[in-house]
């Protein structure tokens, strides 16, 4: 693919900015090496990231991998058990009756009881105030 002149001059010119250059890559190699240690890829890791809609991180490239990977998919969901006679029968989904509690769901708790009325220092002088 050939740019139209206009956009490949001012890159040219970039070599040339002299002590602006040195100014910028202090800064550039902190954001790169903070992102690199808070989210494990670098901004331009994150924007290729975006663009194709997949993992890509320098950190897989090191570690012999992809640049880009395919996102994993969802997990399976979790078996739901019920005793049965001498063992456990698994679904992946309870079937219809299947009693509400599993075998390692503890045993719910009773709830708390409902707030009462409230109680204070006036009621408790002049008792309860009649409507």
């Amino acid at each position: 693919m050939r740019l139209p002149q206009p956009l490949w001059l001012p890159l040219l010119a970039l070599p040339l900015g002299g002590c602006w250059i040195d100014a910028a890559i202090g800064p550039a190699a902190v954001v790169t090496g903070t992102s690199i240690i808070l989210i494990g890829r670098t901004p331009t890791d994150v924007l290729a990231s975006l663009a194709t809609g997949r993992d890509c991180s320098v950190v897989n490239y090191e570690r012999r991998l992809p640049y880009c990977m395919e996102l994993p998919g969802p997990p399976p969901p979790a078996p739901f058990c019920t005793p049965s006679l001498g063992r456990a029968d698994c679904w992946t989904m309870p079937p219809p009756g299947a009693p509400l509690r599993g075998i390692a769901d503890p045993p719910r708790l009773p709830e708390p009881p409902a707030p009462g009325p409230r109680w204070s220092l006036d009621t408790m002088l002049n008792g309860p105030i009649s409507r």
